[in-house]
Formats: C-alpha cells, sequence, structure tokens
C-alpha cells in the first residue's frame, strides 16, 4: 500500500515537473519588431545577435506611418516600431509608447544631442532616433533646359506634365508654407486656404503623385519624370547607380527633414529585449551599413567617417550647419494632423 501510494505521488511529482518545463520553455514570448520593410537585415543587428543567439525578431511590416499608428491604436502587440518624429506627440498622448530607459543603451553617448532632443517629449526619451534624412527635388538633368534651385521652381511651366510629388499631407503642406513664407506649425485658416490654393497651382505641372520609393525611382529613371518632389536620399543613389545623369538639390529655402527611431509600445511584452536591440541598432558599425546602404544620416556623427564620400557630399554631413539650414518636420498634435490630411485630401480632389 505504501509502496502505491509513493508511485502515486512519483507520478503526480513528474507531472508537476512536465508541466513546469513546458510552460517554462513558452514562457517566452515572440520579440516582435513593427518596421519598414528593408530594415529587417541582421546586419543591422548583429549586436543583438550576439547577444541573444536563441532569439529571431519577428517582423511585421507596414507602409507608412499611419498604418503603424493604426495597428497599435487597434490593440497589436509590439515590442518595437519604428516611426516619424512627427507622430511622436500623438502616439505619446494616445498612451501607445512608453518611456526608453537609455542608461540601459551602452550606445546612446554616441547619439547626437540635437537628434535626441527630436526624441524628447515633456523631458522624457520616447524614441531613439536611427536615420534621418531629407526631403527634396530630385532632378533629371539630362531632360531640364535649367536645373532648379528653390521649391517654387516645382511651379514653373517648362517642366509642365513632368513632375511627381509624394503623396504625403505633411511634407507637401510643409513644402507649400515654405515657398509661402509661412511658418508651417503656427498656420491660420487664411494661410492654410493659401496653401491649399498653392497646391492646387501645382497641379497642371503634375504627371502624377507617387507613393512608393520604386515607383518614383522606376518613373525618374524612364525619362517620365524629370522632376521628383519630396523626395528621399535614396531615389538619387539608386537612379544615380543606373549610370543616368541625376541631381539631388538644396534648394535656396532649404531642405526639408525628417528623423526616424526606434520606440517601445505600451503592448510591449519584452521591454529588456527591445532595449538590447535598440543598442545595437546604435551600433556604429550598424548605422554605417545603414547610412551606405540607403543615403541616409545616422544618429551617430561617428558614422561620418565610414560612410561613402559621395554620400557625405549628398546629405551636406561636412557642413556645420547642416542641422540649422534643414527644416525639419516637427511633432504633429493630433488636429493640425485631421487638418492637413483634410486639406491635401482636398488638393487632390481638386480639377
Amino acid at each position: 500500500m505504501k509502496h502505491r501510494v509513493a508511485c502515486a505521488w512519483m507520478v503526480v511529482l513528474v507531472s508537476l515537473l512536465l508541466v513546469l518545463t513546458l510552460a517554462g520553455c513558452g514562457s517566452q514570448n515572440p520579440f516582435v519588431v513593427l518596421d519598414w520593410a528593408g530594415y529587417e537585415q541582421e546586419v543591422f543587428w548583429q549586436q543583438f545577435k550576439e547577444q541573444h543567439p536563441d532569439i529571431t525578431p519577428e517582423y511585421v511590416f507596414f507602409a507608412d506611418d499611419a498604418e503603424a499608428f493604426a495597428k497599435l491604436q487597434s490593440g497589436f502587440v509590439a515590442d518595437l516600431v519604428h516611426p516619424n518624429s512627427s507622430w511622436l506627440e500623438l502616439l505619446v498622448d494616445s498612451d501607445l509608447i512608453q518611456p526608453v530607459d537609455t542608461a540601459k543603451l551602452s550606445n546612446w553617448p554616441g547619439v547626437m544631442e540635437s537628434l535626441a532632443k527630436v526624441g524628447e517629449l515633456d523631458g522624457k526619451q520616447y524614441l531613439v532616433p536611427w536615420e534621418w534624412g531629407y526631403y527634396s527635388i530630385t532632378v533629371r538633368t539630362d531632360k531640364v533646359q535649367e536645373v532648379p534651385d528653390s521649391w517654387a521652381d516645382l511651379w514653373d511651366p517648362q517642366y509642365a506634365g513632368h513632375v511627381s510629388i509624394y503623396d504625403s499631407a505633411e511634407p507637401a503642406v510643409l513644402m507649400a508654407a515654405t515657398v509661402l513664407g509661412f511658418d508651417p506649425w503656427n498656420l491660420s485658416e487664411e494661410q492654410l486656404e493659401a496653401v491649399k490654393q498653392k497646391l492646387i497651382e501645382l497641379k497642371p505641372n503634375l504627371l502624377g503623385y507617387w507613393t512608393d520609393y520604386t515607383e518614383i525611382n522606376q518613373q525618374i529613371a524612364s525619362g517620365e519624370v524629370w522632376l521628383g518632389a519630396n523626395t528621399w536620399p535614396d531615389c538619387y543613389v539608386a537612379v544615380k547607380a543606373e549610370g543616368l545623369l541625376v541631381e539631388y538639390i538644396t534648394p535656396q529655402e532649404g531642405r526639408l527633414g525628417w528623423v526616424y527611431g526606434y520606440a517601445i509600445p505600451t503592448s510591449a511584452e519584452n521591454p529588456d529585449l527591445a532595449h538590447d536591440y535598440m543598442d545595437a541598432l546604435l551600433d556604429v558599425n550598424s548605422m554605417a551599413e545603414m547610412a551606405n546602404q540607403y543615403g541616409y544620416g545616422a544618429a551617430s556623427s561617428a558614422v561620418v567617417a565610414l560612410t561613402d564620400p559621395e554620400l557625405v557630399r549628398l546629405l551636406n554631413l561636412d557642413q556645420p550647419d547642416l542641422f540649422l539650414t534643414t527644416i525639419f518636420m516637427k511633432s504633429l498634435t493630433e488636429e493640425q494632423r485631421q487638418t492637413w490630411t483634410t486639406l491635401w485630401d482636398e488638393v487632390k480632389a481638386a480639377p
């Protein structure tokens, strides 16, 4: 009888240990990164791989910032997200991202202070900047009689039918406001109407609105588009690589600028891994790989020494007043974003 009882208890103990073991094996939630396609390359997170050889990030891609915001707002669970800094205030106000503990990032001291400030709100670091770049005009110099040197030149009739502009409200409104001499972040009702009319006046020059970087790259390469408006530096890099005559100009009013980085959603189930992953991205070699692949600027000035000299020239990385002469996008309130989006929709719908 005692033997049977002992055996019974042994079976219970073994079963309990098995359950606990299985539970332990499955306790690690997937490490999920909500990102743009192309950023999943292992070369970008090599340090993370060395630190966590048994963990492979799971990537979910989005097409634009609005989609990423909608995913998080709908309850999508992710450990990291890769937004534009202009969405920072809305993400924080919607309680969709949490502060980052920069003390956990060994590579944080290398981040330029001017870019780190872009990711701050109310004295807390919510966004870890990784890459930055421009919106400017990519020109097929062999197709035009005059190479533009101003945003206002997009309206010049000599380019009629050969201009394509990025289908995005933020850079479009920012560009038109700059041409009109307005403060984009404090537009009155009358100024908003003037911006709308200015953008409508551009329509006779437009071949269309581009939505995907591969689309505008192909259009410029084919010669359909002579002026690609609000294009990113990688457009120039891609078309130039095909041996075509192309320039990425610096308008006299200044290039428009953007900053992207990584943030930890409030839904994150692996915040410690999220910090480790961001730290890996901030490694100088990781950022140098990104800069040379895409033609973007990196969050650390130390990357300049590892960047292709042609890209240093393209991005004006050797100019000390770089961040003073660039019109960087600022975080928009929900009301501003909705106003700009509605304005842009009305522009596109106008005859």
